[in-house]
């Protein structure tokens, strides 16, 4: 039985059970498994070495640990170097016997009816298996990553989008047409992971989800992940845009009230209420512009259309105005709070809800041109 994907499986420090995982994958017709020892201890040599005579399995070892992103783009360069040219493409497994053979086979078997996609199989984390703190730290991120990346292009061309339920997991399929892009990029450690669902929404590539099976052995004692760090370095990502957005919005604030500063001392021979209004509207122009080309070519990295993105900005621009003077004044009639407060309460809001509305309207990402990629053969160079 020949299967469609080639499997990798990065590892470091495994236990005896990997051996026995790798040898059932082999007999369900997995014929080549690429195994990274990313780094492992001495202790663990012995069960490389006997990994690394198996027919089946191609083995990689890095001298010190490099992180899981590096031994996964380590293993899909040597794939299309090897054997893009005789599979779909590559399912990445986990080392710690999360992943069932059962579901693995699912996996392998939706990317030959899915070859343009990028297949997940996500878990249920209202399981009563599935231990608190993996819970609720899945369940937030994707709910984070909902809002400030967006939401996944469906597999079966409809136009709703959907959340990305296990943003987390580390199952997926990944076809030859997507292996490139995934390739080169950033990120070394589980971060790398994060960057790949990123993509994919950004590129607007369809995702996949397959409900897998949840197992946690000795609650998930074995895992690498490192709270703090990694956690911090998933954040980083997914809070990037959104941290540049506030950066740009800071500078144009800056400009703003440097531009009407240096107005009001040139226009001093003018009336007050010229001056002021001369002042105030060449500033807001000059600061607006600048806070456009920022948010189209920094922050949200659109091609799209300057007209029509400029349209849609000043439309927004003039909306959001009028709703922070309604808003306002709303509150100081009805909360009674100085109406200092209450424009710094409103205007909090609406900062967001303008980055949720510029990165979802204004300047919504493009969907990249794949034509000539997913018709390519191969991916192999030379």
């Amino acid at each position: 039985m020949h299967r469609n994907c080639v499997l990798i499986i990065p590892s470091l420090n495994p236990e005896e059970g990997l051996l026995s995982y790798i040898r059932e994958l082999a007999a369900n017709g997995f014929s080549k498994i690429i195994l990274i020892n990313d780094g492992s201890s001495p202790k663990a040599r012995t069960i490389f070495e006997t990994a690394g005579a198996m027919e089946a399995c191609d083995l990689f070892v890095h001298t010190v640990n490099m992180g899981k992103g590096r031994a996964l783009k380590d293993a899909m360069n040597d794939y299309c170097q090897k054997y893009a040219n005789d599979y779909l493409g590559v399912i990445t497994v986990d080392a710690d016997g999360q992943h069932t053979v059962k579901d693995v086979i699912r996996l392998d078997t939706a990317v030959a009816s899915y070859p343009d996609c990028l297949v997940l199989g996500v878990r249920d984390f209202d399981d009563a298996s599935v231990p608190w703190k993996s819970s609720f730290g899945n369940k937030m991120t994707r709910t984070i990553m909902r809002f400030l990346i967006g939401s996944a292009s469906p597999a079966d061309g409809g136009a709703r989008k959907k959340a990305i339920s296990d943003t987390q997991t580390g199952m997926r399929a990944i076809p030859n047409a997507l292996i490139k892009d995934y390739l080169t990029l950033s990120g070394e450690r589980f971060e790398y992971e994060t960057n790949m669902l990123i993509e994919a929404v950004h590129s607007h590539t369809p995702v996949k989800e397959i409900r897998i099976q949840t197992v946690y052995k000795d609650g998930n004692r074995e895992t690498h992940f490192r709270p703090f760090a990694d956690s911090f370095a998933i954040y980083r990502q997914i809070f990037s845009t959104f941290l540049k957005y506030a950066l740009a919005s800071g500078s144009s604030f800056f400009i703003d009230y440097g531009i009407y500063s240096l107005l009001i001392l040139l226009l001093g021979f003018l009336p007050l209420a010229p001056k002021i209004w001369t002042a105030v509207a060449s500033a807001r122009i000059l600061s607006s512009l600048y806070n456009y080309a920022l948010n189209k070519t920094v922050v949200f990295q659109t091609k799209q259309d300057a007209k029509k993105t400029l349209e849609r900005y000043y439309m927004l621009c003039i909306i959001q105005l009028c709703c922070s003077a309604q808003l306002v004044w709303l509150v100081c009639t009805y909360a009674h709070i100085s109406a200092v407060f209450a424009k710094l309460l409103v205007d909090s809001v609406l900062f967001v809800a303008s980055y949720y509305i510029q990165k979802n309207w204004v300047f919504q990402t493009d969907a990249r041109t794949k034509t000539l990629r997913l018709k390519s053969p191969e991916l192999k160079e030379g």
